[in-house]
């Protein structure tokens, strides 16, 4: 699932609230020239800066929470059952993993409107929706040997090709980018639910699941959603070290990278299998 909660009007309010600090304990006043409207942070390093947003700090909280998140993956891995008995293969999804979704979700949507407690509300996540992918992921390689490691090899692909396109400024997030990838994820996201809710009276959306060449160019387009989705974080990162968001910001940004980094994996995932199947 995306993550476009965690977008620009967010870090604005989140920057009305939480002004920079500056020498004798008060805050900085918020300036109308900075990308968000909050404080700029141009000047020489000084005493106070370990108090604000750094791309560092914010390295260190994502690989904080994904180390949390292979952690409890690895014991959903094992609690899903997954054998391969007289040439058949079985298996069954722990009930209990649909708890770790539903707390990760919940735990997205909190820090959502409440930034502070991301830095706790990020491991919730990671530790219960960690939980469901081991458990999915056990599932797909039960029925399709080696795809879960070919989805992590993709994964990685796209994130870095997607970072060093972000960086050298090849990829451009200008609002209408912004917009137009936000805008995708929230209609995708809505086909889900809408899909959701039809598999609950016994109905379905076929392509979403289906080898179909309509199926696998759907999944094409959602894995590519999901990718340009990576460069809004990457934007909001940079964004917010600009401005000298709060340091608690660090574990915002993270949880929205870690959310989007997950959606890609899953898609990659459902994409492979796909295409496995023709």
């Amino acid at each position: 699932m995306a993550n476009p909660v965690f977008n620009d009007d967010t870090m604005r309010r989140d920057a009305a609230g939480w002004a920079a600090p500056v020498r004798g304990g008060h805050t900085a006043p918020l300036t109308t020239g900075s990308p968000l409207n909050a404080p700029t942070n141009d000047g020489p390093t000084t005493p106070w800066s370990k108090d604000v947003m750094t791309v560092n700090g914010t390295i260190t909280a994502v690989a904080s929470l994904f180390v949390l998140l292979l952690i409890s993956a690895s014991f959903g891995w094992s609690a899903a059952g997954g054998t391969t008995l007289t040439g058949e293969a079985t298996y069954s999804f722990p009930p209990i993993a649909m708890v770790g979704i539903i707390a990760g979700f919940g735990a997205v949507i909190a820090s959502s409107f409440k930034p502070m407690w991301a830095k706790f509300l990020g491991p919730v996540y990671a530790l219960g929706y960690g939980f469901a992918v081991g458990a999915i992921s056990k599932g797909y390689e039960t029925f399709q040997n080696g795809i879960v490691l070919q989805a992590v090899a993709a994964t990685a692909s796209v994130f870095f090709v997607m970072l060093v396109l972000y960086r050298t400024r090849i990829i451009k997030v200008t609002e209408k980018f912004r917009r137009n990838v936000i805008f995708a994820t929230m209609g995708i996201m809505v086909l889900y639910g809408v899909s959701f809710l039809m598999s609950l009276f016994g109905g379905e959306i076929a392509f979403i699941n289906s080898p179909s060449l309509f199926g696998i160019g759907f999944s094409v387009v959602v894995c590519g959603v999901a990718a340009m989705m990576l460069a809004l974080d990457f934007d909001r990162i940079e964004k917010g070290v600009e401005a000298g968001m709060p340091k608690a910001y660090e574990w915002v940004s993270a949880l929205g990278l870690l959310v989007t980094i997950v959606w890609l994996y899953l898609e990659i995932l459902r994409l492979l299998s796909k295409l496995q199947q023709r």
